[in-house]
């Protein structure tokens, strides 16, 4: 173990917290010179000494040396080390989220293409929260998009976990998130004027997440798409159920777990474990379509292989075109997004040949038919395993809105 990382500067106190919490039990000691620590099943757990010593006289000359030998022999447990001990504390204090899907690789790993969308749920769903802490919104696009950033910025991705393929973001709840661009110097002088904590943000997040679960609930108990909508003063959003989707999709079991660090007292209204099947997938695509409506407009959705991707101007969204596989639509539309980060997903399913789900207020110019705003909802199956043009089970389409494209109108007449 001579290759193990040692963090600078721990503080014995906290060490002693982050063991009790995994299941460590403290046996003795002395106040102020030491305390014993016993891990879980005593010396049964593989470690090198049946307890443990960890210093605290940080004047004693051999304080470090001590100390030193202390994590190294907690670090032989390599998983508890790499998931539970060394990343919280290289970051001093860290609230740690969790984000969990089942894998059938072995141990630890996970097809590439599923650890890839697993990382942009994390993503997505952190930036969801963080966009609802200032302002809830059925739709945000980019609005409240930098100081999501912002708050990105300050969070720390850890490694995977044995079992499960899991994603682990640490975010400091003693941090601040500036609420303006260019003010980052003033809140790191006075963090309280123009400035929000991360702690708070990281609530924000779960309260996002709390309220989509239980929008989930009530859909599965009544069939109804109205607890979506009545949670969006709490969070729900295209953007979270977005990200919740990406959870579920292709997935036998998924959760999302909340570790609040005790450096600051826990909110105990909170829930801190979700979990997600894809039983999810269906609402949550439906949840997804209606959240993204602009309610002034009519908005349609269709279902297509993307062609002929485009993207003049360096942070524009971007355009491209997608053919229809099912019928009710024209055969060919351009689409104009309204998220810079949709046309990624446009380019992954034209390079791996995937149906693309979008939906945007569908426009007429000449012989060209546009999809104007539009947000890609979900990638689908495999272009190949499409046939005949038929209305895709799952895709819930407007009454009336068939009937519309059949005539080739112009919805905004």
């Amino acid at each position: 173990m001579n290759n193990v990382t040692i963090p600078a500067n721990v503080d014995p106190d906290r060490l002693g917290a982050l063991l009790t919490e995994a299941g460590w039990q403290q046996v003795g000691g002395r106040r102020g010179l030491y305390k014993r620590f016993l891990p879980p099943g005593g010396s049964s757990a593989g470690l090198g000494k049946s307890s443990l010593v960890i210093p605290l006289d940080d004047s004693a000359p051999e304080f470090s040396e001590l100390l030193r030998a202390a994590l190294l022999q907690i670090s032989q447990d390599r998983e508890l080390w790499a998931r539970s001990i060394y990343p919280r504390l290289a970051v001093e204090a860290s609230d740690e989220f969790r984000f969990r899907k089942e894998s059938s690789a072995p141990s630890g790993l996970i097809e590439w293409r599923s650890g890839e969308a697993l990382i942009e749920s994390a993503r997505k769903t952190l930036i969801a929260g963080a966009k609802s802490y200032v302002s809830p919104g059925r739709h945000f696009v980019n609005r409240n998009g930098r100081f999501a950033g912002r708050y990105l910025d300050q969070v720390l991705m850890g490694q995977t976990a044995p079992g499960s393929y899991i994603v682990t973001a640490y975010a400091p709840p003693n941090g601040y998130v500036s609420l303006a661009s260019g003010r980052e110097g003033s809140a790191a002088t006075i963090p309280e004027v123009g400035a929000a904590p991360v702690r708070a943000v990281n609530q924000a997040v779960v309260r996002a997440l709390e309220a989509t679960v239980e929008a989930l609930e009530h859909y599965h108990t009544s069939s109804s798409l109205s607890g979506f909508e009545d949670g969006v003063s709490r969070g729900v959003s295209y953007e979270m159920t977005n990200a919740v989707l990406g959870m579920a999709s292709h997935a036998d079991a998924a959760d999302i777990s909340i570790e609040w660090d005790s450096s600051a007292p826990a909110p105990s209204s909170l829930s801190s474990h979700f979990e997600f099947t894809s039983d999810d997938v269906e609402p949550l695509s439906r949840a997804a379509v209606q959240l993204s409506e602009d309610q002034g407009t009519q908005v349609v959705t269709m279902v297509g292989r993307v062609h002929l991707l485009t993207k003049k101007n360096v942070g524009s969204p971007g355009v491209f075109g997608i053919e229809s596989l099912f019928p009710g639509s024209p055969r060919k539309v351009r689409v104009r997004l309204r998220d810079e980060e949709d046309y990624h997903e446009a380019i992954r399913a034209h390079e791996e040949e995937l149906a693309l789900q979008v939906s945007g207020t569908l426009e007429k110019e000449g012989n060209l038919s546009w999809l104007y705003h539009a947000t890609v909802i979900q990638t689908m199956g495999s272009i190949a395993d499409y046939g005949a043009r038929s209305t895709p089970k799952g895709i819930d389409v407007p009454d009336g809105q068939l009937d519309l494209f059949e005539r080739g109108g112009n919805p905004s007449n």
